[in-house]
């Protein structure tokens, strides 16, 4: 079943030698755009460019790079800001999961999203959402949302996808953890960047989802919070109950059609006004009794000294 599952994808993704050659090579902005595009509903080459999004050192197994754009927060002395990974499409046929982030990329210099520090991937599954027809999987057939390394996944991770799911191709979560380049990039991103909150996006469950520490958003526009579950090797069940970093996942209504502008600014705002709240305002706190520890610590002490036999 295995051997059949691996033959049907690569056959779906399967392209020309000398387009792999071409994939491989070093690529423009204006190319990963001209490509990208067409597939994300709402996103035009001049936004896509506006983006100015960067390769990131890694990429996909069919040679898309992995494009991500930093943008370092507003200094303010004496307040270490926020970070934030912001991820959009880890499963490639959720196509508003990645054209939100491009739309959210435009209004990311405001002076609220500059209080904090952002790395955000757009598209963190290329192969996916570029396939002839696009689909959940990468190039490998896994579903990079179970191949990331929860606390006994050797055992967790193949048995629930096959009892749980029947072996549902869709859900496979590969053979071993961070086999794929693109979840392996996340774990790698994760130690490096060390974020405060990752956000990842999805569809269509029209809901909210949270995982780890921290009061668990009410909404953000429509989505209201409702849990989805923990499964074996899912981001959320890594970076929140194992990691200890908070996890959000923002499921939207549909994966095809955009939610309207206004919808998108509210989901984007009240995610703003929840990371100020909950995440920088938690992180100030705990800086603020760390500093009062350490000079309380350092401190002399002004007692009279006294005689010792």
């Amino acid at each position: 079943m295995q051997s059949l599952l691996r033959t049907a994808v690569l056959a779906a993704l399967v392209i020309s030698a000398e387009a792999q050659a071409e994939v491989a090579r070093p690529m423009s902005q204006d190319e990963w755009c001209k490509r990208l595009t067409p597939r994300l509903p709402g996103v035009s080459m001049a936004m896509c460019e506006k983006a100015a999004l960067v390769p990131t050192g890694t990429a996909s197994l069919m040679g898309f790079p992995i494009l991500v754009k930093r943008i370092p927060a507003r200094k303010a002395a004496g307040v270490q800001p926020v970070r934030v990974l912001l991820l959009g499409c880890i499963h490639g046929d959720e196509l508003t999961a990645s054209a939100i982030v491009f739309q959210w990329l435009q209004w990311i210099n405001s002076s609220q999203a500059q209080q904090f520090h952002w790395h955000v991937v757009p598209v963190l599954n290329p192969d996916g959402l570029l396939a002839p027809r696009p689909q959940r999987v990468n190039a490998n057939g896994v579903d990079l949302n179970r191949n990331f390394p929860t606390p006994g996944w050797q055992q967790d991770a193949p048995a629930y996808w096959a009892k749980k799911t029947g072996k549902d191709p869709r859900r496979f979560p590969g053979k071993a953890p961070l086999s794929e380049p693109e979840s392996k990039w996340v774990n790698d991103e994760i130690a490096r960047f060390k974020p405060d909150v990752i956000i990842s996006v999805h569809a269509p469950f029209g809901v909210l989802d949270f995982d780890g520490p921290a009061q668990p958003p009410r909404n953000f526009g429509r989505l209201m919070f409702n849990r989805v579950g923990i499964y074996p090797g899912s981001l959320g069940n890594y970076g929140g109950m194992h990691k200890k970093v908070p996890v959000v996942t923002i499921e939207l209504p549909n994966a095809v059609d955009m939610p309207p502008v206004a919808e998108s600014r509210r989901i984007w705002q009240d995610m703003l006004n929840w990371i100020e709240k909950n995440v920088a305002q938690e992180n100030a706190q705990q800086a603020a009794t760390l500093q009062r520890t350490s000079a309380k610590a350092e401190k002399p002490d002004s007692r009279p000294a006294t005689a010792t036999r």
